[in-house]
């Protein structure tokens, strides 16, 4: 295109004109999107993830059958053949025991619950079960967690006097409070199993609200656990229970409310850490901003770009319902220096324009018809990059969608704010600077490249780099080429996670105690029908997994809730001698089972340790209890059922095959470093009685699962235990992934593809303002530059390669193409203006020098806050930090060299096709 013709069309396109022609109206809009990001913002609710639905139902199916193999036949195949025909089904597992069987079914997280227990309901309907079988359906909606818990003591009332005043004063008020589902009394152990033993027994009762016994640092006593609606806030309904709670302290001066248990304290600190490391990213930006230009005014012009687009997203953050939580903060925090980058390169335009002598309405209007549309589709790409992760699907999907939405808005408003406001602004505070008569307007004429004299010292080396750079051109590319294979080459260096633990100040000791069997019994054994008929006694059968006792049992409950009371004493003991430890919330019965209790572990804010070497300590420093198993685990966000971080599943038909390779590979992996708590299902089953069976998608399992400690990563141990199992499993077993360890993989193959696909949507906008496949191929192929730096920072930082570092690695490629834009179009500018090819490109180095620097300073000294990892939660902000401190390092150096370079490189070898195919 003629040079006259292309510059008519980006005259046209520049929406700075118009801007600059209706300054008035352009500053009064931005106050309305101002005042009203404000009102959005204030709107917005905190929290420490964003909201997944997980919809889960169970069935709990029930028959007069003598064995567990029969069962499985006669009840758990035919109601998995009906389920696993069911639209949207993402998992189905089963444990089935004589005459019982429980499954679990598993929907993706845009089916709602409703739906799904309808279309549950319907299935069932039509499996061909024996006459005499009995089913209950449970849904369950894991949003539907326990917000805060409180223990109750007394020193003028018994526990039962004191439960009885808690039902009157206390259970009421809390239960009306908005947010809350229910309020649960837990601590009655022998009259809640006696009010089971006079009622059905319904799974559902025993899910939702056990017969438990409590103690709170070694006492008896009472709590209260409030449980909050599936789509409430956390904190919210915190802050409202706490203020309750208050007012019951004066009402109530007999009773002792004790803070037990909440996770709000550590999302309420963990929000805080990363707004403060947010605020210090706009803070630092704003300093690199000021050094740089060294003008006031033009540091105001180009900051307020931050707050604005900040304020713009917010009202789309409030549109879609997002939360200020930890991915959306995050993203808002990377984007800074990208959407104050914008509103850098036109206010440093227009000085540049400036001190060659023009006024500030021309340096304006000059400038930003020079480079409107480079950054119009520079920040665009970025668009490009990140709205694919907003379309995600499944679970993974629902967790970064708001990241993606985020970063999209931050950054279309902060083109908005630069093509508008900035100039605008820029018209009227700017002062014109003294004309400089060497430097003619590069828009009015061909400027010859020695006007491009570099200034300082930093100009100076840059250029003489440049040039030897377009001397040696296929050194510099075997450079490049050698990064991006060392770069590949470190990542199995790296430690391979999902997402980081938490330094939370709060774990839990999970243990279960062995259950009593009646010597001889066996496989004709029913345990629900020996429990009733031995009202009183200890039980002959073993209790099914999950599986409360039925009608009658409710002496023998009662017992056996006591009896696993009993093995906690110990446990205490050790867990109150470390010094850490602040208290020690005991329950026995809490998921229905009277053999398993739980220790929840709150430590003291003082600490010298973190969670993870208090946890390791604790892993050494328990007792071994005969038959007592342990296991020392995080506290889940999103409850997962009791999963545990590594799941590795063992698929086929012979029981007895899968048992024995379990067991082996448990074996071997327990003696391995990092790995705690290792247990396989079906642990107890015989070669000649078989009394539980696993299914997982229609298929006999056995499930290796562990705890990790000693800072393992997830990725890491995942590939130990399959190599392991690898080499045990015989012919017809298979190996599949369950837990994090899934998802990790899940993970993964999402960003695969939406890398992918990001790059695609990237070239295609890219093909608007340059007309041709040249400089998208440029853009393509210089991307991978970053990978080096990034992943020496994460190996030098012992960082997981994991979520979050993914993350970073996508804004690395939208800030990396943006600079080879901005290249690549002042190139193209100058040779249209007459100027050779390595003039052009010479004095595009020198001229886009200063804004990339600034781009990547603010942006690497902004990560700074977040990469030094100070603050709760700071284990899942640093990574990302990370790895784009250490990608912008490498990918700017590289970028300025090798795009130049590439470009030369890439025209030439089109320019010798077309002349070999002519």
């Amino acid at each position: 295109m003629p040079r006259s013709d292309f510059s008519q069309l980006r005259e046209r396109l520049n929406i700075s004109r118009l801007a600059i022609q209706n300054g008035g109206l352009t500053v009064c809009c931005w106050l309305v999107i101002g005042v009203a990001g404000l009102f959005a913002f204030s709107s917005l609710k905190y929290a420490l993830f964003p909201d997944i639905t997980f919809s889960v139902v169970l069935v709990n199916a029930t028959a007069p059958i003598e064995t567990a193999l029969e069962t499985e036949a006669q009840l758990t195949i035919p109601l998995e053949n009906q389920l696993q025909l069911l639209e949207g089904l993402s998992r189905l597992n089963s444990t089935t025991s004589a005459g019982q069987t429980l499954v679990r079914t598993g929907f993706s997280v845009n089916r709602g619950l409703a739906e799904a227990t309808a279309a549950v309901e319907e299935a069932i309907a039509q499996a061909d079960l024996p006459s005499e079988a009995d089913y209950e359906i449970i849904p369950l909606n894991l949003n539907e967690a326990t917000a805060i818990s409180y223990a109750l003591a007394s020193d003028e009332l018994s526990l039962d006097e004191l439960a009885e005043l808690v039902e009157a004063e206390i259970l009421p008020p809390l239960q009306d409070l908005p947010g809350v589902l229910r309020v649960d009394l837990q601590g009655r152990g022998a009259q809640a199993a006696a009010t089971a033993a006079e009622g059905e027994g319904s799974f559902l009762a025993a899910l939702q609200n056990p017969p438990t016994l409590i103690r709170f640092n070694g006492e008896e006593a009472l709590a209260v656990q409030v449980i909050k609606q599936g789509e409430a806030n956390t904190l919210e309904v915190v802050d409202q229970v706490e203020a309750a709670v208050e007012q019951l302290r004066a009402d109530l001066p007999q009773v002792q409310l004790t803070l037990a248990a909440t996770q709000a304290g550590f999302i309420r600190s963990a929000t805080q850490a990363t707004i403060d490391a947010l605020v210090g990213a706009i803070v630092l930006a704003v300093l690199v901003i000021l050094g740089f230009l060294r003008s006031w005014r033009a540091t105001v012009i180009t900051a307020l770009a931050i707050p604005l687009s900040l304020l713009g997203t917010a009202i789309v953050m409030a549109i879609y319902g997002f939360n200020l939580e930890t991915i959306t903060l995050l993203a808002l925090a990377i984007v800074i220096g990208i959407i104050v980058d914008d509103a850098i390169v036109e206010i440093e335009n227009i000085i540049r324009h400036m001190e060659e002598g023009a006024t500030p309405r021309q340096a304006a209007l000059l400038a930003t018809d020079e480079i409107g549309l480079t950054v119009s589709a520079s920040t665009l790409t970025i668009v490009a990059v990140f709205l694919p992760v907003a379309l995600m699907g499944g679970t993974v999907g629902q967790f970064f969608k708001p990241f993606g939405l985020t970063v999209s808005a931050a950054v279309l408003f902060s083109l908005l704010v630069a093509r508008t406001l900035t100039p605008v602004l820029a018209v009227y505070w700017l002062r014109a600077r003294p004309s400089t008569p060497s430097a003619p307007l590069v828009s009015d004429q061909a400027a010859p490249v020695s006007d491009a004299v570099p200034s300082s010292w930093l100009e100076r080396v840059y250029s003489r780099l440049l040039a030897w750079s377009l001397r040696h051109r296929w050194v510099v590319m075997g450079l490049a080429i050698a990064s991006l294979i060392a770069g590949v080459a470190i990542i199995p260096l790296i430690p391979q996670g999902f997402i980081p633990q938490l330094d939370q100040g709060e774990f839990l000791l999970n243990y279960s105690a062995p259950l009593p069997q009646r010597p001889g019994s066996g496989p004709g054994a029913r345990p629900g029908q020996d429990l009733a008929q031995l009202q009183g006694q200890l039980p002959p059968g073993q209790l099914p997994p999950g599986l409360t006792a039925p009608p009658g049992a409710g002496d023998v409950r009662a017992q056996l809730l006591q009896q696993t009371l009993q093995q906690a004493d110990a446990l205490e003991e050790t867990v109150s001698a470390l010094p850490e430890v602040e208290s020690v919330l005991t329950t026995v019965g809490g998921r229905g089972r009277p053999n398993e209790g739980s220790l929840y572990i709150k430590l003291r804010e003082d600490r010298n340790r973190d969670t993870a070497a208090v946890q390791a300590q604790l892993r050494q420093d328990l007792p071994a209890i005969e038959g007592v198993e342990t296991s020392v685990e995080d506290i889940q966000f999103v409850d997962t059922g009791g999963e545990k971080p590594l799941q590795v599943s063992l698929l086929g038909d012979d029981i007895a095959a899968l048992q024995t390779a379990a067991t082996e590979i448990q074996a071997q992996v327990a003696a391995l470093p990092g790995f705690a708590d290792v247990r396989i299902s079906g642990a107890n089953n015989a070669a000649d009685d078989i009394t539980e069976i696993n299914r997982q998608n229609g298929e006999r399992v056995a499930t290796i699962s562990a705890n990790l400690g000693d800072g393992k990563a997830l990725g890491d141990a995942t590939e130990q235990v399959v190599a392991i199992a690898e080499s045990v499993v015989p012919p017809g077993i298979r190996i599949d992934l369950g837990g994090d360890s899934e998802r990790a993989g899940e993970v993964l193959g999402s960003f695969g593809r939406i890398l992918i696909l990001a790059v695609i949507c990237m070239m295609i906008v890219l093909l608007v303002p340059f007309g041709r496949l040249l400089e998208p191929a440029v853009v393509g192929l210089s991307l991978p530059l970053s990978i080096v730096g990034a992943m020496l920072a994460l190996l030098i930082t012992r960082s997981d390669f994991g979520i979050v570092s993914l993350l970073g690695l996508l804004f690395l490629l939208g800030l990396l193409d943006k600079n080879a834009i901005l290249l690549m179009d002042y190139i193209n500018q100058l040779r249209r203006a007459g100027l050779k090819r390595t003039d052009a490109i010479m004095k595009t180095g020198l001229v886009r020098l200063r804004p990339i620097l600034m781009t990547t300073a603010s942006t690497v000294l902004g990560m700074v806050p977040i990469a030094v990892g100070l603050g709760a939660g700071a284990e899942l902000r640093q990574p990302m930090a990370v790895a784009i401190i250490g990608g912008l390092l490498t990918s700017t150096l590289l970028s300025l060299l090798v795009v130049p370079v590439l470009y030369t490189l890439l025209e030439d070898g089109w320019g010798w096709l077309t002349r070999r195919s002519a």
